[in-house]
């Protein structure tokens, strides 16, 4: 962990106080936001293989629960306020500042459309305009768009960053007709068909085996679906061959022979499911049905062996050892470009097949880690997610701060979508949102109202808004955690699940005002960890993944001690004087109660667990996999693992101490000089003790470690509650430090003190003299681990 980044992290509790926070209070409503029965442009050259599954223009849905409220956060504290000038300074000035800086502006305009889109907001459409009629006055004569000089075209990111320019200008162009923003696509797909392969290999000018460049498939076959020029089409088709090339990434014939995303390419995640997304888009125009084999392929490999329970895939950034899904922060879990790419792939997915097991993964994706990167009041993201630890939020610009809003861009456009089965229509609910959409079926505008009590009550109600009566089907997607369901209309019940995974109601004669009352299962539940997470246990409730928050609990023993005894969960009333079914009870953080066991205790305490979307979002510490029933605690084995941790000052890393893990530690850096500084833990119950042991945290340019040139780093201990603290003696093999040298003290490096005879003692703590680096106008010091043993 940085420490400029760490030193964020302890004051976003108080920046989630600050006007910002406002913004956030609640989705727009009927009366804000207008819903339009318009469907999706029409591409001029129509589908081969035409989509199970219709999904939605972004303004015909409006989601108002509690998704609807992170949606709004999205557009308000994040969209609206992106540095347009940021966005677009490596195009004004080449060459960028990065190599794949370039792509944020075409990110944004991606999101930002999607969002003006559904909501109508002008101040958006403002924006978006501006930022992509400052896009295209960069653009030279020969249609290059990139933040590369003349001399380094085409190497590295610089096709990758075309990639995005395409998406963000096409969808642009897709939703306010804007001609310049097509005639600068087709700018741009000009160029690239002149370039590749004839003057370069399209695998020779990406990274990643190549599957930067190759990515650029998806908005190539936009463009073609858009003017029909078939120059786009064979280009497309030239992008796959060339993954057979030497040297290249081999993705098609490598995943339908291993059937292993791991064994393909060099197993980059991000890169590999960009090309998956344009393959989906080929397949509509080719019918070629071995695209669809693979993409298939891949997500079978990527559910059962590389998926998180929170719906991510990749640590450091690429698919790992099948079942190997590290939890913690040094592992840089989950990168949120992975997890949107994720979440596109299988939104392709359903819409081309109709199968419902895509709706659950995107379920899963959305309500867990997608939000749970966003920090709930929209402004900053996550740039990877761990399980466990603190969440890094940060509102500088990178690749994920930039996709994360795409992600929650694209979520209106996931709750409902129109099926087609033989002749008929039906409308397919796939999120039990709050929300309202405005379809046509059967060639009639019908607006659907949802009033849910997701995610606090097992049941929703859907009423159809008609101007005439109107036939059509319904169907209603039954995720394994709300089964059994079933949906009443009138005197009619459906029970039945289709083999693709939708409970259905079968064409029928609507009236306006008809009501259909669906009932489903919304318990606790706890799933055992496998392999890396093998006697481990998470808690969930329905679709949402469930984390211990250090903030919203008293207690504070190691992380590590507790164990998930069972799934009796307990939902708290809404804190906000207002009953369960209410919108802005909908809207406000969930929180239940659960039994814990804590260590070797016995006796159960009670907990509070929230959604991992929720976690951490003050900054604070939490964990999604607890120890699993019956598994014993074994530890190190320190005597004082149930102490409580107190240090001197508090500072802006604030990790446990405690915990058996010299990779966490905190530090008492607050700006401020001090003499002295210690670390401690006091105990609910004496211990007797004979060893010592404490272990360096991290050192920093400016402190972080104990000065022993004026004394070595001293034990003490309290003998009774609240007692005096008595030195038993010092840590002499701590090196010889200064203030400003740490003598090539190592992160995580430990240090004991042996006492000639045991000791019964109720505190014990370690104190010396903070360092100050390279600045002398304050000191801090840190802790990794403070531990005691009997021998």
């Amino acid at each position: 962990m940085k420490k400029l980044q760490s030193k964020f992290v302890m004051t976003a509790l108080a920046a989630c106080l600050c006007p910002i926070q406002s913004t956030l209070a609640a989705p727009r409503t009927a009366s804000t936001s207008t819903l339009k029965s318009a469907e999706e442009p029409a591409y001029r050259v129509p589908p081969v293989r035409r989509d199970q599954m219709l999904w939605p223009a972004p303004s015909q849905v409006q989601l108002t629960g509690w998704l609807g409220a992170r949606v709004s956060a999205n557009e308000m504290n994040r969209l609206l306020v992106v540095d347009e000038d940021e966005l677009l300074d490596g195009f004004r000035h080449r060459p960028g500042k990065q190599e794949w800086i370039g792509e944020h502006v075409g990110k944004f305009l991606h999101a930002a459309t999607l969002a003006w889109a559904n909501t109508g907001d002008e101040r958006l459409r403002v924006k978006i305009d501006r930022v992509a009629r400052e896009l295209i006055k960069t653009q030279e004569t020969d249609g290059y768009i990139g933040t590369y000089t003349p001399a380094q075209r085409w190497t590295s990111w610089d096709v990758w960053v075309h990639k995005y320019a395409l998406i963000g200008l096409l969808t642009h162009h897709r939703y306010t007709g804007e001609l310049s923003s097509l005639q600068a696509s087709r700018k741009i797909g000009d160029l690239l068909v002149v370039t590749f392969p004839a003057q370069k290999s399209l695998i020779a000018a990406g990274t990643h085996v190549g599957m930067a460049s190759t990515s650029v498939l998806e908005p190539i076959v936009l463009l073609y679906r858009t003017t029909g020029d078939a120059k786009y089409l064979q280009f497309a088709r030239y992008i796959v061959a060339s993954w057979e090339e030497v040297g290249g990434p081999k993705v098609l014939s490598s995943l339908l022979s291993t059937g292993s995303v791991r064994q393909t390419a060099n197993a980059k995640a991000y890169e590999m499911l960009s090309n998956l997304v344009g393959l989906c888009e080929l397949l509509r125009v080719t019918g070629d049905a071995s695209y669809l084999q693979a993409c298939e392929t891949a997500w079978t490999d990527i559910v059962k062996n590389q998926l998180y329970i929170t719906g991510t895939a990749s640590h450091r950034e690429h698919f790992g050892e099948d079942g190997k899904l590290p939890n913690e922060p040094n592992a840089n879990v989950g990168e949120t470009c992975v997890t949107v790419t994720w979440i596109q792939l299988n939104s392709q997915l359903l819409r081309l097949t109709g199968k419902a097991r895509y709706g659950d993964e995107l379920e899963r994706s959305v309500y867990n880690h997608l939000l749970g990167a966003q920090r709930p009041d929209g402004s900053q993201w996550c740039y990877y997610t761990p399980l466990e630890g603190r969440k890094p939020y940060g509102r500088s610009i990178n690749c994920c701060l930039s996709s994360g809003p795409r992600g929650v861009a694209l979520t209106p456009q996931l709750a409902y979508f129109k099926y087609f089965q033989g002749g008929a229509e039906s409308l397919a609910v796939n999120f039990f949102e709050s929300s309202r959409a405005k379809l046509m079926l059967a060639g009639q505008a019908v607006e659907v109202e949802q009033r849910s009590g997701f995610p606090r009550a097992g049941q929703s109600e859907i009423v159809m808004h008609l101007a005439r009566p109107t036939r059509f089907g319904l169907k209603v997607r039954v995720p394994s955690w709300a089964a059994p369901m079933t949906l009443q209309v009138g005197q009619s019940r459906a029970t039945s699940v289709t083999k693709s995974g939708w409970l259905e109601v079968s064409p029928r004669r609507w009236q306006n005002g008809d009501r259909v009352r669906v009932q489903f299962r919304l318990t606790g539940s706890l799933q055992r960890g496998t392999t890396s997470n093998s006697g481990r246990a998470a808690l969930r409730w329905g679709p949402l993944v469930l984390a211990y928050d250090s903030a919203h609990n008293t207690m504070s023993p190691p992380m590590r001690a507790l164990a998930a005894i069972s799934a009796d969960l307990k939902p708290e009333a809404p804190a906000i004087g207002s009953t369960s079914s209410s919108m802005a009870a909908l809207q406000s953080p969930l929180r239940l109660q659960v039994p814990l066991q804590i260590g070797r205790e016995t006796v159960p305490r009670m907990a509070v667990l929230v959604p991992f979307a929720e976690a951490g979002r003050g900054g604070e510490a939490f964990r999604v996999w607890l120890r699993a029933p019956g598994v014993p605690y074994v530890t190190g084995v320190s005597l004082a693992e149930n102490g409580e941790e107190l240090l001197s000052r508090n500072g802006n890393v604030m990790d446990s101490f405690n915990d058996g893990d010299t990779n966490t530690f905190a530090v008492t850096f607050d700006t401020n000089k001090r003499d002295e500084d210690w670390f401690a833990l006091v105990l609910p119950n004496p211990i007797t003790l004979r060893r010592v042991l404490f272990a360096h945290g991290k050192s920093f340019h400016d402190g972080g470690w104990f000065d022993s040139s004026r004394g070595k780093p001293r034990v003490q201990v309290q003998k009774t509650p609240e007692g005096e603290w008595e030195t038993l003696g010092e840590l002499n093999d701590y090196p010889q430090t200064t203030a400003t040298s740490n003598a090539g003290l190592r992160d995580g490096q430990t240090f004991s003190l042996q006492l000639p005879e045991a000791a019964s003692v109720t505190g014990l703590r370690v104190i010396g003299h903070p360092a100050s680096g390279d600045n002398p106008a304050q000191s801090f010091s840190s802790c990794a681990e403070l531990q005691a043993f009997e021998k």
